[in-house]
């Protein structure tokens, strides 16, 4: 279990330099990524984010790249381009005008005379790209990592309390169908001694079972104690498991509930109520997981 926060750097040699690449991550429901270039590289943005969705899974994501000791701005003329224009320019001399002289000046009139080192080493700057970019996620994997144990110990302590409370709950939901049912023998025997009349036992017995049907969550228990286990398989995973925490949380959320809503008990209510408590500390915590 990893972290969406954290930090990483990785450096790769570019010609006379180097290139740095910085990757910062922060929680985040999807996949975002945002990459910042130097002017120079602008155009090889695209082919960063591409390379960071291949490799990330959930969380905002800020790149950051700079250049460092080498001037990639530097441009030199297209030798082969600037031949065939002068070429062209004398052809059509020799056509309208011949005997005229071609002003070497009108070269620079020619669009993309001049090429940039980035044009004339994409590859290389590719490449410099690439392996700034695979140390900068062993780096950052090594943050979240840390900061996903964190995470796991914590949820795993909750977890428990969790499981702790949904048992004491079942064993207390026994106790209330009994005192249900002492309540209405004890009214059952006032009544028969201020009127004289006796209570039929069969309509007794029948409320008391329809009372026992009505707050029964002993299905609810089992499928509130089916995802505290299906929660913590996942947290042992490597894999990007945080919106299937998410998403079992929010179950578990809805069996307690529930359990709260069929159970007049005092006692059940107030574990209810932390054990809501701690699925939502829970889920607070669970938007920072991967």
């Amino acid at each position: 279990m990893r972290s969406m926060t954290g930090f990483g750097i990785g450096e790769a040699p570019l010609g006379a330099g180097k290139l740095a690449l910085e990757i910062r991550g922060v929680n985040h429901r999807f996949l975002d990524v945002r990459v910042r270039m130097p002017r120079e590289l602008s155009e090889l943005s695209a082919f960063v984010e591409q390379t960071a969705r291949e490799k990330l899974a959930r969380g905002r994501f800020e790149i950051a790249v700079r250049v460092e000791g080498l001037l990639l701005n530097a441009s030199v003329i297209d030798r082969d381009r600037a031949r065939a224009a002068y070429k062209a320019l004398c052809e059509l001399r020799d056509e309208i005008a011949p005997g005229t002289d071609v002003p070497f000046a009108m070269l620079a009139s020619v669009p993309d005379l001049f090429v940039s080192s980035v044009e004339r080493e994409i590859d290389a700057v590719r490449g410099a790209l690439r392996g700034a970019f695979a140390a900068a996620i062993v780096s950052l994997d090594e943050m979240r990592a840390r900061e996903g144990v964190a995470l796991r110990d914590d949820l795993a302590r909750r977890l428990d309390t969790v499981r702790k409370l949904g048992r004491l709950v079942g064993e207390r939901s026994p106790d209330v169908v009994e005192a249900h049912k002492k309540r209405l023998r004890e009214r059952a025997d006032r009544l028969r001694i201020a009127t004289e009349l006796e209570v039929d036992p069969g309509r007794l017995e029948q409320e008391i079972a329809l009372f026992a049907e009505r707050v029964d969550i002993c299905e609810e228990l089992t499928r509130l104690e089916s995802h505290c286990m299906q929660f913590a398989q996942l947290t042992r995973s490597s894999e990007a498991i945080g919106r299937r925490l998410d998403f079992l949380l929010q179950e578990m959320a809805r069996e307690a509930n529930t359990v709260g809503a069929k159970s007049p008990d005092a006692q059940i209510s107030h574990s209810i109520v932390e054990v809501k408590a701690e699925i939502e500390r829970m889920r607070e915590q669970v938007q920072n997981v991967e």
